[in-house]
């Protein structure tokens, strides 16, 4: 592991606060990551928006963060940006790099990997060596996808980290907070899957579910009250997408009787008391929830965007969950302070695993 020298000593004063998000939720995420720093990789250092990023990570004293890639490009941006702290790893000179291209070949041997072409990988591709370093304990986590496709980010994770013990999917998840809200948990929402499985059958909607509501309970820190959302209402529309959401719901209640789950439901149903009290009558979610699962990538990808765009949400993901170590992925379109946003967001769920 790499060790820092006169480390300061962070000391962290809790007030007592009249709600939970007194704060502003990021601000409680970075509040939490602050009490036990983490090393997070960022290694796409060829945009200049992760270096705005760090700068505010290093400052604020979110996580320790790793840069990866030529040492004589990211020191040039240290007259630019504040980010002496940052620990530079360049692939072409690191002493651990051999270590990494015989692990890999390790790990992917029976795929046909050799020497030669796991050095050709690692030496390319700064997102391949970011993960090696994860996989190794160099690092708690990465954070991805501000010039890269979700893809290009998530394929070295399924490869090298693979998918966490007792976990049946991996998918993704954005947590969307949005400002002056009172549906949700204070306007704080998990949406899944919103970046990853494109048309998932009823049993992968139900795995979805289940992962979606422990991220949000670790992340959130409040009881999930999961939506399992349709274009129908409690057999208020036939069809065999209805069918589909209908199944799933019966598959998590069966699995997970100690989630507060219900579906099919409209998206009106799950959040607005009123319309709830009229669709569905008696469900301890509807009107109430706070974790929405899309019945597909279409509608969740939509759904995330014109809440982000439209409500003025604060928009953090997509976040995967189901990995093995916490990686996530930035949309191509992130600002330098999402960026800061879920540094901290995998710097916290590094810490709960």
């Amino acid at each position: 592991m790499y060790t820092w020298e006169n480390c300061a000593i962070i000391i962290v004063i809790e007030i007592e606060r009249k709600g939970p998000f007194t704060m502003g939720f990021i601000d409680e995420i970075k509040d939490r990551a602050r009490k036990n720093l983490k090393t997070i990789v960022l290694p796409e250092t060829e945009d200049d928006r992760i270096y705005q990023a760090a700068e505010q990570i290093l400052k604020e004293k979110i996580a320790r963060i790793v840069l990866v890639g030529d040492t004589d490009m990211i020191n040039s941006k240290k007259s630019e940006y504040a980010i002496e702290d940052a620990i530079v790893v360049d692939p072409k000179t690191n002493p651990k790099t051999e270590e990494y291209i015989a692990q890999l070949v390790e790990l992917r041997k029976k795929k046909g990997m050799t020497e030669e072409a796991a050095k050709e990988l690692l030496l390319s591709s700064n997102t391949y060596y970011g993960v090696m370093m994860v996989k190794m304990g160099d690092a708690d986590g990465m954070v991805s996808g501000a010039c890269h496709s979700t893809a290009d980010t998530l394929r070295p994770c399924l490869q090298i980290l693979k998918t966490r013990p007792g976990t049946k999917l991996v998918s993704a998840f954005f947590l969307m907070v949005v400002p002056n809200c009172e549906y949700g948990e204070n306007g704080t929402f998990v949406y899944g899957d919103s970046g990853l499985n494109q048309n998932p059958t009823a049993e992968e909607l139900a795995a979805i579910a289940e992962s979606s509501a422990e991220s949000f309970r670790q992340l959130v820190q409040a009881t999930p009250r999961v939506a399992m959302l349709s274009h129908s209402t409690k057999g208020s529309a036939k069809h065999a997408d209805v069918d589909k959401v209908i199944e799933a719901t019966r598959i998590v209640k069966e699995a997970r009787p100690d989630l507060d789950v219900d579906g099919e439901l409209q998206l009106d149903a799950a959040l607005v008391p009123s319309v709830a009290a009229s669709k569905a009558p008696g469900s301890t979610v509807a009107g109430k929830a706070n974790v929405l699962i899309f019945p597909d990538l279409d509608a969740g990808n939509i759904g995330y965007k014109l809440t982000q765009r439209l409500a003025k949400a604060e928009a953090y993901g997509p976040l995967t969950q189901g990995i093995a170590k916490p990686v996530n992925d930035l949309s191509r379109g992130c600002s330098a302070e999402d960026i800061v946003g879920v540094v901290a967001i995998t710097a916290v769920q590094a810490d709960m695993q």
